[in-house]
């Protein structure tokens, strides 16, 4: 079963396209090095431009806790902290199989 992920952050107008640019190193980096990394999308809300989703798949959940471990999110948070909201997790889960 994938394990999946959906992260919400708030961001300044004038910091939209710096968040969506270290967004995108993040899932870049995390789907170049990290084998339990299966999809990592970047996404803008289509009412608040302002408000930004990464919607995150892995493999189990060890995947994501070694995800959370490694220096690509690290760097992604070092881009961000200064200005963003967030992480607000909206879900964390397993997907249901049958």
């Amino acid at each position: 079963m994938t394990y999946h992920v959906l992260v919400q952050f708030d961001v300044p107008s004038d910091k939209r396209e710096a968040f969506a640019e270290a967004g995108l190193f993040d899932a870049k980096g995390s789907l170049a090095k990290e084998p339990g990394t299966l999809r990592f999308e970047v996404i803008r809300d289509e009412h608040n431009r302002n408000r930004f989703y990464l919607d995150e798949v892995y493999e189990n959940e060890e995947a994501f806790q070694q995800h959370c471990r490694n220096d690509t999110i690290k760097k992604f948070f070092d881009l961000i902290d200064s200005y963003a909201f967030g992480p607000v997790f909206l879900f964390k889960g397993y997907r249901v199989e049958g």
